[in-house]
């Protein structure tokens, strides 16, 4: 799950949970919005984690020139 499917999670559920006053039987459309900003927010936070990751591996690299001055 990406950043952006995260964020759209996460506004959906606050649109449902503090903006939809309509009553669906049998479904708490209150429950569902929060369930989804929960997992926008594990999703958010695990895209953020991995992008971190991400850019520490990439500025650990050393630069390899052989004597002929090819790049490696």
């Amino acid at each position: 799950m990406g950043i952006g499917t995260s964020v759209f999670l996460m506004a959906l559920g606050a649109i449902l949970y503090f903006a939809v006053t309509a009553s669906v039987s049998g479904i708490s459309l209150a429950t569902v919005g929060l369930i989804l900003m929960i997992v926008g927010a594990i999703g958010l936070l695990a895209s953020l984690f991995m992008a971190s990751a991400w850019n520490d591996r990439r500025r650990d690299r050393e630069v390899v020139v052989d004597r002929g001055g090819r790049t490696l």
